[in-house]
């Protein structure tokens, strides 16, 4: 999807905040406080905070690097400017994949609640906290809605996020105070174990794998496009902030609700909070509590959240398609812009047909799928720190609208950071996002061989690090405590100390190997120093009468 109209007059700042809030208020908060009050108890609240604190350090680090890169779709392109071509497709086929599967998972949800209808078909879409043969129909059905509906009429739809946004925000808040007024059990903080009742790793594995993470990606939507804002450099990282924040504030609300409003009874039945699964758990809640008002705007929430945020979504991985066509490693074709709807056809046909993959592949359930997803996000989240670090020591003279204050302490912690939350998505989720990630190494070499490149050694040279970061994390996670999914070779407590302590290692590595290769001539012209930023897709039009700006592709 591309927001021509926006491209033209230039998106406000109330507007970039709604459009990274509608993205935050996906399918998230449907089942996230119910996910992680199972996975955690009560202390899901403090999994909440460490999520918001870790995305929100992540944020700031592309607040930096996106301000000074104005570029559509730019989440895809900062590892060819700082790298070189090898690196910037593997972190933008992740940045893609991450983003790519929130369009399916988004028509899962609503198919999930959909379930607690009350009519008879309904019922058969979920058996077993997973989707039938009909529901994947569904499922399949919402997704290519929506889609159709973003192929021919995106200007409408980019109107309408506003709209959309504060309606979805009314309806957690509106189901936040009839739950706590139908009657607030206490109690149940203290009650069945305690307030950590499956222990304070558990907090840390519901951070990705109960979709905390999960739930603040809408950051990336603010990054993707807020190259469209009137002024990025202030529009961005205030927009990050107030996105963020307001996403946490209702969020814990949230989680504060369902903690206390799960009847004592029903939680003594359920022999605690692991015991507690609902398949739609805010809708299922409210059945309970006979809030039958509840129930039916939940339902209506159900459908308006998830398709309301992939608007975003559909726009972001549509961009993030082009950039990588744009690279080379994808087909040309897939840039293309219809002259007339200014929608990128091609890319969005590209995700559709992977948004069917994965529904009929892994995509049975909402956690299901949450759980590698998030996984996938943070894979993506890797390249923003280590962009800031890099960009500092090559590029001085770079306009920075936004600078990360004390940034060589914070982006070396927040790289670690990241390792330790892919580590708590637990194995084999690692490893299956390490398999997914790495998949782009060898089309790499296959297209940089078909462009007759002859010295590969010295292309992948400045991606090394990345490939034995995701291998050495994998290897941990699978050697490590039992409470993190692994084989128990590691005890608990070292193997945490141990993926802190080699993140800061491959941190300094992937910055000297970004220091190294601009030394050599790898990267990409720069977008901004070297010729200015490229014009958002749809915008040909306007460039026509103005100097031609020149981006050389690798």
């Amino acid at each position: 999807m591309d927001m021509s109209a926006a491209n033209r007059k230039g998106l406000s700042l109330f507007a970039l905040i709604m459009i990274g809030l509608g993205s935050i208020f996906g399918s998230g908060w449907l089942f996230g406080a119910g996910q992680a009050a199972q996975v955690a108890g009560p202390a899901a609240l403090v999994a909440w905070v460490i999520g918001a604190i870790f995305i929100g350090m992540i944020a700031m680090t592309y607040a930096e690097v996106g301000a000074a890169y104005p570029l559509p779709g730019a989440m895809a392109r900062f590892g060819s400017i700082s790298h070189g071509p090898v690196l910037g497709f593997i972190t933008g086929w992740a940045v893609w994949i991450a983003t790519a599967s929130l369009i399916p998972i988004e028509a899962i949800a609503g198919t999930q609640y959909m379930s607690s209808w009350s009519f008879g078909w309904a019922k058969g879409l979920v058996a077993d906290g997973h989707l039938t043969g009909t529901g994947i129909a569904t499922a399949l059905l919402l997704t290519f809605a929506l889609w159709l509906a973003c192929y021919w009429s995106v200007e409408l739809l980019a109107r309408a996020n506003n709209l959309l946004t504060l309606v979805k925000f009314a309806i957690p808040v509106l189901a936040v105070g009839a739950l706590i007024a139908s009657g607030f059990h206490t109690d149940n903080f203290t009650a069945h174990g305690g307030f950590a009742p499956n222990g304070w790793s558990a907090v840390l594995t519901a951070v990705t794998a109960s979709g905390v993470v999960f739930a603040f990606n809408g950051f990336q939507a603010v990054v993707n496009l807020g190259g469209n804002a009137k002024n990025p450099g202030r529009a961005i990282p205030l927009a990050l902030v107030g996105a963020l924040s307001l996403g946490l504030v209702i969020y814990l609300a949230l989680q504060v609700a369902f903690l206390g409003a799960v009847p004592p009874e029903k939680l003594a039945e359920a022999g605690g909070w692991s015991g507690v699964n609902f398949a739609s758990p805010f809708a299922d809640l409210a059945k309970l509590l006979m809030l039958h008002w509840v129930v039916t705007m939940l339902q209506f929430g159900a459908f308006i959240s998830p398709n309301g945020a992939n608007i975003g979504n559909v726009a972001s991985s549509a961009y993030l398609a082009q950039n990588l066509a744009e690279t080379g490693f994808f087909p040309k074709k897939i840039a293309e812009v219809h002259p007339r709807y200014g929608v990128a056809r091609p890319a969005m046909w590209l995700n559709l047909g992977f948004s069917v993959l994965l529904l009929l592949t892994i995509g049975h359930s909402w956690e299901a799928l949450a759980s590698v997803v998030s996984a996938a996000m943070v894979v993506s989240y890797l390249m923003g720190p280590i962009a800031v670090g890099v960009f500092r020591q090559t590029k001085p003279e770079l306009p920075r609208p936004f600078r990360l204050p004390a940034a060589r302490i914070l982006c070396p912690i927040t790289f670690a950071f990241a390792a330790c939350a892919l580590y708590w998505s637990k194995w084999p989720n690692t490893g299956k996002v390490t398999v997914l990630t790495l998949l782009s190494v060898p089309i790499a070499a296959i297209v940089l061989r078909r462009r007759g490149e002859k010295d590969l050694r010295k292309q992948f040279a400045p991606a090394w690090w990345m490939a034995a970061f995701l291998l050495w994390l994998s290897a941990l996670s699978a050697l490590g405590s039992a409470e993190f999914g692994g084989h128990g070779v590691i005890p608990g407590g070292l193997d945490i100390a141990l993926v802190g302590v080699s993140a800061l290692g491959f941190y300094f590595w992937a910055v000297r190997a970004g220091v190294q290769a601009h030394r050599a001539g790898l990267p990409d012209p720069d977008p901004v120093l070297d010729g200015g930023a490229r014009p958002a897709p749809g915008a040909e039009d306007e460039r026509k009468a103005a100097e031609p700006v020149t981006v050389t592709a690798a």
